[in-house]
C-alpha cells in the first residue's frame, strides 16, 4: 500500500469561508484528492462538517445524493475512481462499536474514506490522513474558520 497523495489544498493554513466558498473548496479538495486517503472533519454541531462532505464527493465525482449517515453511521458511494465511505461518528457510544461498522476493514480499503466527529474513534484513526477543522467564527456567523493538513 503506497502512501497517499495529500491534495495540494489542504498542505497549509486557515480560511474563513462563506458556505458557498466553502463549498468551493470542498470541490476543489474532492477533485485533487485520490485513493486510498482518509479524510477527518471535526467540529460543532452546524460547523459545515456534511456540508463540505458533500462538496468533497462532488468534487470526486459521486453522483448519487449524499447525505448525512447519523444513524447508519456509514454510507458508502460509487465513483470513478473509487468507492466513498462517509462515517459520521457522532452517535457512536464507545470505541468498541467501530467493530460493528467493519473499522478495520474500511481503513485498509482502496477509497476515499470521510469521516465526521473523528474524536469519538478515540485515536484509531491512522496518522497518515488529512485533518480538517470547521469552527464558528463568533463575530462572523456567515462563515466558519476552516482549518486543513497539519495545521489542524
Amino acid at each position: 500500500m503506497h502512501e497517499p497523495i495529500i491534495p495540494p489544498l489542504a498542505s497549509h493554513g486557515h480560511l474563513a469561508l462563506t458556505e458557498a466558498e466553502l463549498i468551493a473548496w470542498g470541490e476543489r479538495f474532492g477533485r485533487a484528492a485520490s485513493a486510498p486517503l482518509i479524510v477527518t472533519i471535526a467540529g460543532d454541531l452546524g460547523a459545515g462538517k456534511t456540508t463540505l462532505v458533500r462538496a468533497i464527493c462532488r468534487g470526486y465525482r459521486v453522483s448519487e445524493d449524499v447525505t448525512s449517515p447519523t444513524f447508519a453511521l456509514v454510507h458508502r458511494y460509487a465513483a470513478p475512481r473509487s468507492p466513498v465511505f462517509h462515517l459520521d461518528l457522532y452517535r457512536l457510544e464507545n470505541v468498541e462499536e467501530l467493530i460493528n461498522i467493519g473499522w478495520d476493514e474500511l481503513l485498509n480499503e482502496d477509497a476515499l474514506i470521510l469521516i465526521e466527529w473523528p474524536e469519538r474513534a478515540e485515536g484509531r484513526i491512522p496518522r497518515n490522513h488529512v485533518p480538517i477543522s470547521l469552527q464558528h467564527l463568533s463575530d462572523e456567523p456567515d462563515r466558519r474558520l476552516l482549518y486543513a493538513g497539519g495545521h489542524v
